[in-house]
C-alpha cells in the first residue's frame, strides 16, 4: 500500500497514431480508485511523450503530454503503461507499429519502473525492446500471429484477455486494459475495492486474466480463391455433417490436402474452424434472441445442448447460458 503521503506514479506513453481507449481506459480506472474511495493517494497518472506539443491519436482527438520522455526518466515510475498502434492496408488487414524511437525510450522508462504493462497491440513495442523475450504474453487476437513471428523469443498466448509474467502485464483487446488496470488496482489496494471500481464502470465485475477473448477472429485472410470457397461452404451448410471428406470432395482434393491447406491458411484443422464458425453463429444468436439453448445448438449445426456446451467451453472458456448473461443485447426481441 502507498504511504500516507506518496501516490503511486504511472506512466501512460504518447506517440502519433496511438489507440486512444489504450490510454484513456487506463486512466479512467485509476482515477475511479480514487473517487471510489476518497482517498487523495492512490495513483498519480501522467502522459509523457518525446515532447510536449500536442499528440494525435488514432481517433483524431489530440491530447496533451504531461511531461517528456526524457523528464519521465527521471522519476521513480511505479507502473508503465505502454499503448499500441496499427496500420490498416486497404485489405482490412491489421498490422502493428513499433516506431523505433518509442522502443527507445520504452526501455530507457523500463529500467525505471517497478512494473510494466502493455495495453492491446502495446505488446508489440515491449517484444521490439526484448522485455518479453523468455516471456508468456498475448495481445489482440488480430495481430497475435504477427507478435509470434515477428518474436519467436516471446510465448504469445492469444487467448486471455490479459498475462501476467513476473513484473511484465500484457493486455488483450482494447477493452481488456480494463480488465488488466482492475487487475493492478487488485494488487494494489485490494479485490474488494478493484471490484467497487468495476460496480462504477458498470463491467461485469472484474474477469480474470484467464477469461478467453470473446472477439473470435472468424474471418482470417484467405490468400486462394479455394480456401474462400471451402469457408463459404463452410457458412451455407453449418448444420450439416461438414465431414473431412465432404471437404475434400468440394475442394477436389484428397483429405490429407485439404488438413494441410487448412493449417496453411488458416492455422488450424478443419474440424476447428468448423466448430469456431459454429460457435460465432451460437454467439450471435445467444447475443440477439431469445432463442432456447436447443434452438441455437440446432440452428448451427451442433444438435445436442451438451456439444454446444462442450464447444463452448474449448472456445470461449465459458458456458452458452454465462454468455448469454454477460453480452446479451439489451431490447432485441427477434
Amino acid at each position: 500500500m502507498p504511504s500516507a503521503s506518496t501516490s503511486r506514479l504511472v506512466v501512460v506513453l504518447l506517440f502519433a497514431g496511438v489507440d486512444l481507449l489504450d490510454v484513456t481506459g487506463p486512466a479512467e480506472v485509476f482515477a475511479l480508485l480514487q473517487r471510489e474511495t476518497g482517498d487523495a493517494r492512490g495513483y498519480q497518472v501522467v502522459l509523457a511523450a518525446e515532447t510536449l506539443s500536442p499528440v494525435t491519436t488514432s481517433a483524431g482527438v489530440r491530447l496533451l503530454p504531461d511531461l517528456t520522455f526524457e523528464e519521465a526518466a527521471v522519476r521513480r515510475i511505479d507502473t508503465l503503461v505502454v499503448p499500441g498502434a496499427v496500420d490498416v492496408d486497404d485489405r482490412r488487414r491489421v498490422r502493428a507499429l513499433a516506431d523505433p524511437t518509442v522502443v527507445h525510450w520504452v526501455r530507457v522508462l523500463a529500467g525505471r519502473a517497478q512494473r510494466i504493462a502493455s495495453v492491446c497491440v502495446g505488446a508489440h513495442v515491449l517484444a521490439a525492446t526484448g522485455l518479453l523475450d523468455g516471456r508468456r504474453a498475448t495481445t489482440h487476437w488480430s495481430t497475435a500471429q504477427q507478435l509470434a513471428a515477428d518474436h519467436p523469443s516471446v510465448e504469445v498466448d492469444a487467448d486471455p484477455i490479459f498475462i501476467r509474467d513476473g513484473h511484465i502485464w500484457t493486455g488483450a483487446g482494447i477493452t481488456s486494459c480494463l480488465d488488466l488496470s482492475l487487475a493492478l488496482v487488485a494488487e494494489d489496494f485490494g479485490e474488494a475495492v478493484a471490484l467497487r471500481v468495476a460496480r462504477q464502470l458498470v463491467m461485469y465485475l472484474k474477469r480474470p486474466g484467464g477469461q478467453s477473448q470473446f472477439s473470435v477472429p472468424m474471418e482470417p485472410v484467405s490468400t486462394t480463391r479455394r480456401m474462400d470457397d471451402l469457408r463459404h461452404h463452410v457458412a451455407r451448410h453449418l448444420t450439416g455433417r461438414l465431414t473431412v471428406a465432404d471437404l475434400a470432395r468440394q475442394a477436389h482434393v484428397s483429405e490429407r490436402q485439404l488438413t494441410r491447406i487448412f493449417r496453411t491458411e488458416l492455422g488450424m484443422t478443419p474440424a476447428a474452424y468448423i466448430e469456431s464458425a459454429r460457435v460465432e453463429v451460437a454467439r450471435n444468436r445467444l447475443e440477439t434472441t431469445d432463442d432456447t439453448l436447443e434452438r441455437v445448438a440446432s440452428a448451427c449445426g451442433f444438435h445436442t445442448i451438451d456439444t454446444l456446451i462442450r464447444a463452448f467451453r474449448r472456445r470461449l472458456d465459458t458456458t452458452p447460458t454465462e454468455y448469454r448473461g454477460r453480452f446479451r443485447h439489451a431490447g432485441r426481441r427477434d
